[in-house]
């Protein structure tokens, strides 16, 4: 990630970037999109109240909560909280007060509500 990226997301620049919807309630916007083998890079802001559905990792997946509030089944997670869910891993995910988190996906996820479907 170019330096001024860097500087310009732990300053609170994301806040002047595009967002596009997501998923109900959360927006995002690409840093890297998923390329052929490459991982996906992306902004994520929930709206309070937001969640995303219980889903599977099917590689590594990182985050840095930038703002607010992110919370799944194992506890919440402030401003500064470094989270590692490993390939494999399921969980929900939900934010009661929003939440802006930086966060790469070596796979894209498997929404397991989409299997019953």
């Amino acid at each position: 990630m170019p330096e001024t990226t860097r500087e310009r997301l732990t300053s609170g620049g994301w806040k002047e970037l595009e967002f596009c919807p997501f998923r109900d309630a959360v927006t995002i916007h690409w840093i890297r999109p998923f390329e052929g083998d490459q991982p996906g890079v992306a902004l994520l802001k929930y709206e309070p109240g937001a969640s995303v559905p219980r889903h599977r990792h099917e590689g590594l997946e990182t985050i840095l909560v930038l703002d607010g509030v992110q919370s799944d089944e194992t506890g919440d997670y402030i401003r500064g909280s470094y989270i590692v869910n490993a390939p494999g891993s399921e969980h929900s995910v939900w934010s009661d007060t929003g939440c802006v988190v930086l966060i790469q996906w070596d796979r894209p996820v498997k929404i397991l509500e989409d299997e019953i479907a």
